[in-house]
C-alpha cells in the first residue's frame, strides 16, 4: 500500500464510535522500514488554527483497512 492510498482516509474510532479525522502522516522505524503508527491532526481551535495536538495511533490499534476508513481501537 502507498501512502497516497492511505492519505486523508477517515479513522474512525471502535471505542467510541467518533470520527477521529483524516489520516495525515505515517511514523516509521527507520531501523526496519516499517509503518509503526499513523497520524490524525488533533482537533478545534479557532478556524483551524491553535488546534489541540496530533495524535499518533499505533499501527498495532489499527483493526481494519477499508477503501475510505481507518477503523482503530484506540483508547485516549
Amino acid at each position: 500500500m502507498r501512502f497516497s492510498e492511505l492519505h486523508c482516509r477517515e479513522v474512525i474510532n471502535l471505542c467510541d464510535g467518533a470520527r477521529m479525522g483524516e489520516v495525515s502522516d505515517l511514523v516509521f522505524d527507520p531501523v526496519c522500514g516499517q509503518i509503526t503508527a499513523i497520524v490524525v491532526p488533533g482537533q478545534g481551535g479557532l478556524m483551524g488554527l491553535f488546534s489541540k495536538e496530533d495524535c499518533v495511533i499505533p499501527w498495532s490499534c489499527i483493526e481494519t483497512l477499508g477503501e475510505d476508513f481507518v477503523l482503530v481501537r484506540f483508547k485516549r
